[in-house]
């Protein structure tokens, strides 16, 4: 069985090495194996867990969490963005 390291993976898969290794830390992605060689850990993938990784990348949305969304305009909204006017407001009486 052949075994990957994480930026052989990264290419292949076509993002970057840190992009995939955040995506392991925060937990996005399955966690594969690790081999410990003195100070270094490094993350053997397999042809499984690449194809794995392969099918979860489009739901990830590029790892970015959207929290703001911007909300379609109302159709009255969007004729005057396009003429440019500004919407009319009733003004308060002062007394």
């Amino acid at each position: 069985m052949k075994v990957y390291s994480t930026r052989v993976v990264a290419e292949r898969l076509g993002i970057h090495f840190t992009t995939l290794a955040q995506y392991v830390a925060v937990g996005k992605v399955p966690r594969p194996s690790m081999v410990a060689t003195g100070r270094t850990t490094t993350h053997l993938w397999t042809e499984e867990e690449i194809e794995a990784v392969r099918k979860l990348l489009p739901k990830i949305a590029n790892g970015r969490k959207t929290r703001w969304q911007r909300k379609p305009l109302a159709a009255s909204d969007q004729q005057l963005a396009k003429t440019g006017l500004k919407k009319r407001t009733k003004k308060k009486k002062s007394k």
